[in-house]
């Protein structure tokens, strides 16, 4: 304790004012004398002890804290005692809480971004692999001008699909990183849902899937380009897992509260265990087509819920799925 310069300058003074004391005593008395330097002697010695105490305290508290930076966020210093030291502990403690918080959070997001890349390999492998294949099939200068002309459509589908994928994963990174732009107007209901089912008709028609959309004049608060993306992906989930000659239905209505746009499907329906994991990224439920990836539903939830809104599902198997997005007025 003494290396500490403060330390030493508060027994400096305490001996200053000891020998002052002494000094005054024997000014009255010899007894005097005695008396003060007996208790000088008992002040120092009992401010010896005490700051001993407090530095072997503060010892305990770098080790407690030498132990928090080796990982160990078990520990609990805390006490229900009054005085600066219990205050610091509790203090201490409380930020080791968040420290324990903060660890086991990058932990999860780094779980998960091994995750997404695993997936992300695994979507991209499968494509990858057909079209190198193929690639060398056509190298074959006996294959015929169908088998050739197959390939090539195979080859253009699958870049097709790898491009919506870098595509997708790109606008959910920028979302996710707060980057994403999302205007906040008043976009009416109705154009949103001709923007998001304009793309798909000719995947419809070839379905021979009819699409009915029916609701009032609905306005509310959104980014129109965004709104229309998430329609999209939800509605294309819906072609996928409805046969050939099935509906489609978008409706759209409003209330107090919020507004919201119904997309209801009469397809195969959605397995009740997979019901909880569907926003899920790369998640595929067991009634998921070949061609699906996963992302898109994921996608959609994020968008609505970034524009003080929210995605939900009610499903049936062998009956159909609802999709139910709610815009609300007010922050909720």
């Amino acid at each position: 304790m003494f290396r500490n310069r403060e330390f030493r300058n508060f027994a400096l003074l305490q001996t200053v004012l000891a020998v002052s004391g002494i000094a005054a005593g024997f000014l009255v008395s010899t007894a005097a004398a005695i008396l003060a330097l007996l208790l000088s002697a008992a002040m120092m010695l009992t401010t010896f002890i005490f700051t001993k105490w407090r530095y072997r305290r503060l010892a305990e508290l770098s080790d407690y804290l030498n132990q928090i930076c080796s990982g160990r966020y078990d520990l609990d210093i805390r006490d229900n005692e009054e005085g600066e030291l219990s205050i610091l502990k509790n203090d201490i403690y409380k930020v080791t809480l968040r420290l324990s918080e903060q660890t086991q959070m990058l932990q999860k997001d780094k779980k998960q971004l091994s995750d997404a890349i695993s997936d992300i390999s695994h979507q991209l492998k499968t494509p990858l692999t057909s079209m190198s294949v193929m690639t060398d099939l056509l190298g074959d200068e006996s294959l015929s001008e169908e088998k050739r002309k197959e390939f090539l459509h195979n080859i253009r589908t699958q870049l097709e699909r790898i491009e919506w994928l870098v595509s997708s994963l790109l606008k959910l990174s920028k979302i996710d990183a707060g980057t994403a732009e999302f205007k906040r107007e008043q976009i009416s209901a109705a154009e949103v849902v001709k923007r998001a089912v304009e793309p798909l008709l000719i995947p419809m028609e070839l379905r021979s899937q009819q699409i009915v959309i029916r609701g009032e004049d609905v306005t509310f608060f959104g980014d129109i380009n965004w709104t229309a993306e998430a329609l999209t992906n939800i509605i294309k989930n819906c072609i996928e897992h409805t046969g050939d000659g099935g509906t489609i239905t978008v409706e759209y209505s409003e209330n107090p509260l919020y507004a919201e746009m119904r997309i209801i499907d009469n397809g195969s329906g959605i397995a009740r265990e997979d019901l909880p994991y569907i926003f899920k990224r790369f998640y595929r439920g067991k009634n998921a087509g070949d061609e699906s990836i996963g992302i898109g539903l994921a996608m959609a939830k994020s968008i609505t819920e970034h524009q003080n809104g929210d995605l939900s599902v009610i499903s049936k198997e062998r009956i159909g799925t609802q999709f139910n997005m709610k815009f609300y007025k007010h922050i909720v």
